[in-house]
């Protein structure tokens, strides 16, 4: 199916289209075009100008420009326009508008990638159903994933984040959600906020873009509460709580319980109408559980069938980055020696990569699945710096050390000038090595891990902690629990 003929997408636009083509996708990269794709040419680290003639020789079917690129011929197909990211979010607002999709727009301090992937996994059982891939969630993911939007979807949801104030209601307004969601408020970029009240008021932001009638599904277990509050009331917005009912509201979905078990998470909640539900997901994780309730209420507030979308829940599993379980087989050397349970015999160890992200909230909540996962070995974290913390990120470092997860540990490695301070404040006999920068750790990996070890790898993205999760996997053959 036709995504964008040249006349769509010069209308809305207002762009000059040159060439009579039509596509069937959108890429801003190069690496990954497909063949019918419109390539972008944004403005980022590079100039996205500068890879057009390589994006037509791959296949591309056009070109979205702001001038005609240096190697490109007179008659190339292109869709030119005085601004390319304005352009994008044209595109965007202009793919919203003609579909009769449904959407839901989630935000959150942690959560938000997961959260997003739950209701893809439950809304595709559901209808036809469009998602942003990834983490794009900025000020061009959001609009790129409004823009792929196919006309007859039925379900669409959008990840929308923030680095800074002022950057989630333009977005919220492009995304024009029927149900806007909040996973939860925690002190992550800091240094861009006078407090953790400032956070707060940026997510409640998302509820600006609400279409009239609009439901927002909000954590009730949170101190800033009445935050959400103002803002759902000043918005029109009918709030809809969920928690496990310790927090200033009552929930209306309430987590009752939740057990981890082997590799799973068990659940059973109450919905709205006081009707229990046993959830079932494939990873360890009580956040994925309580993630999972605010997901079951953004689709009841769709009128949604919820008994099909807990089964379509049993079915997902976590991404790569963002809490994803590994099998990797070890050589026989590195597996013969520590161990004695059917894990240790086989040579293999347990990875958990959680390697895209971290703040105080998501290391805790990370330490937590470690520290009940199952285990014959011994349970190692590589923990990596936490960024953009502001005036308090050496204690909010330090102070992981005093978390009861870290009672469960068998050694904490510390990568970054920030993690220093806990592998000063860890027990010495948690205490493992302290490294400058994730490159340094992969020569120690095979004289640090062992057969029927559990291993986490978790830290901020600039930290490049999956250098250590491919360092793990290079030590055998990585496979993917799905």
């Amino acid at each position: 199916m036709t995504l964008w003929s040249a006349q769509e997408a010069a209308a809305a636009t207002g762009g000059q289209a040159i060439g009579n083509w039509c596509v069937d996708g959108i890429s801003i990269d190069t690496r990954s075009i497909a063949k019918g794709d419109l390539f972008v040419a944004l403005k980022a680290a590079r100039d996205g100008h500068d890879f057009v003639a390589q994006a037509l020789e791959k296949g591309a079917a056009a070109a979205l420009v702001s001038r005609r690129p240096e190697g490109v011929a007179d008659d190339a197909p292109l869709l030119l326009v005085s601004d390319v990211q304005q352009a994008l979010e044209d595109l965007g607002r202009a793919a919203r508008a003609r579909t009769d999709a449904r959407v839901i727009a989630v935000t959150g301090s942690v959560g938000k990638t997961s959260t997003k992937e739950m209701l893809a996994r439950m809304l595709s059982d559901q209808g036809r159903t469009h998602a942003a891939v990834a983490s794009y969630n900025n000020h061009w993911g959001v609009p790129l994933t409004l823009a792929r939007m196919p006309r007859d979807t039925d379900f669409a949801v959008i990840e929308i984040g923030m680095n800074h104030p002022g950057e989630i209601a333009p977005l919220a307004k492009q995304a024009r959600p029927h149900v806007a969601m909040v996973t939860t408020v925690a002190p992550v970029h800091l240094e861009a906020f006078d407090g953790i009240e400032g956070i707060a008021a940026e997510k409640a932001a998302i509820m600006e873009g609400l279409e009239p009638g609009g439901v927002a599904v909000l954590n009730a277990d949170i101190a800033e509460v009445p935050i959400l509050q103002q803002v759902a009331q000043a918005q029109g917005a009918t709030p809809r709580w969920f928690g496990a009912g310790d927090g200033p509201v009552t929930p209306d979905y309430r987590l009752v319980r939740t057990h981890l078990r082997g590799e799973e998470t068990e659940a059973e909640v109450t919905d709205a109408a006081g009707r229990s539900h046993h959830l079932q997901i494939q990873s360890l994780g009580a956040h994925f559980a309580m993630n999972a309730l605010g997901a079951l209420a953004c689709l009841a507030a769709l009128d949604l069938d919820l008994g099909k979308a807990v089964q379509s829940l049993s079915l997902w599993s976590p991404v790569t980055g963002r809490g994803a379980r590994e099998t990797v087989s070890l050589g026989a050397s590195l597996g013969a020696e520590r161990g004695t349970g059917q894990g240790a015999d086989r040579g293999e160890v347990l990875l958990l990569d959680d390697s895209y992200n971290a703040n105080p909230t998501s290391v805790a909540a990370a330490l937590a699945v470690l520290a009940a996962t199952p285990c014959e070995g011994r349970r190692i974290a590589y923990l990596g710096d936490m960024k953009e913390l502001g005036p308090q990120e050496q204690a909010l470092h330090a102070a992981l050390a005093d978390l009861p997860a870290i009672a469960d540990l068998d050694v904490v490695h510390c990568i970054g000038s920030l993690m220093g301070v806990l592998h000063a404040a860890l027990p010495a006999d948690k205490r493992g090595s302290h490294y400058a920068s994730s490159a340094e750790v992969t020569p120690d990996l095979a004289t640090q891990i062992s057969a029927g070890d559990v291993v986490l790898a978790k830290g901020s993205l600039s930290m490049a902690l999956v250098k250590v999760v491919d360092g793990i996997r290079e030590l055998g053959h990585g496979e993917t629990n799905s």
